[in-house]
């Protein structure tokens, strides 16, 4: 029997110093460090204002749509300038930017030279850029238009009579002119405002 306990005996335990606390039995824990986690928390940080800029654009496109399409239907009057009159082309890009804080002068050819160009491509545009119009690429601008995105636009047209919807990429007539080139009229309004302490 005494050899059975001397085989089966556990070890000993470790000799306790007067006043010191028994330490547990097994395998002591490790607190994990911090240091290996930060490369992990540095790649991981979203950018604070992504979401934030991302949701004031969205805002703001919607804002510019809506105030482009508020005059659809209204009729097609040469020289027209207000929904009550009617609207020629130029005179409802003249009205619609003005609602936008924007002042253009009156004919569709002043109004393509003013703010910035923006090429020729729909994944550049925005809501709020004009559209011109020619009846060559290279001719003098005679009609003139608002982007509302997804590549659709607005304008008084002529044809039908009234303020239209159209597609960018409708088939051309000798009744369509020609999409020459974009102008961009609210970011150049915004960087002004910015530079100059507003107004």
């Amino acid at each position: 029997a005494c050899a059975l306990l001397t085989a089966c005996a556990l070890p000993a335990a470790p000799a306790i110093a007067q006043g010191q606390a028994p330490r547990p039995a097994g395998p002591r824990l490790k607190i994990a460090s911090m240091k290996p986690l930060q490369p992990m928390l540095q790649t991981n940080t979203p950018k604070p204002f992504a979401q934030f800029n991302a949701s004031l654009e969205s805002l703001r496109d919607s804002i510019v749509v809506s105030i482009v399409k508020a005059q659809l239907g209204t009729r097609y009057v040469w020289g027209g300038n207000s929904p009550k009159s009617g609207f020629d082309c130029s005179g409802r890009v003249r009205y619609v930017m003005a609602a936008l804080h924007v002042e253009l002068p009156r004919t569709a050819a002043q109004q393509a030279e003013l703010g910035s160009a923006v090429a020729r491509d729909t994944t550049k545009l925005r809501p709020g850029d004009l559209l011109t119009f020619g009846k060559t690429r290279n001719g003098r601008v005679s009609h003139i238009a608002i982007y509302i995105g997804h590549g659709r636009y607005i304008h008084a047209s002529s044809a039908a009579g009234r303020v239209i919807e159209d597609d960018i990429n409708r088939p051309g007539s000798p009744l369509i002119k020609r999409w020459r080139g974009s102008r961009r009229m609210v970011a150049e309004m915004a960087a002004d405002s910015g530079a100059k302490g507003g107004g």
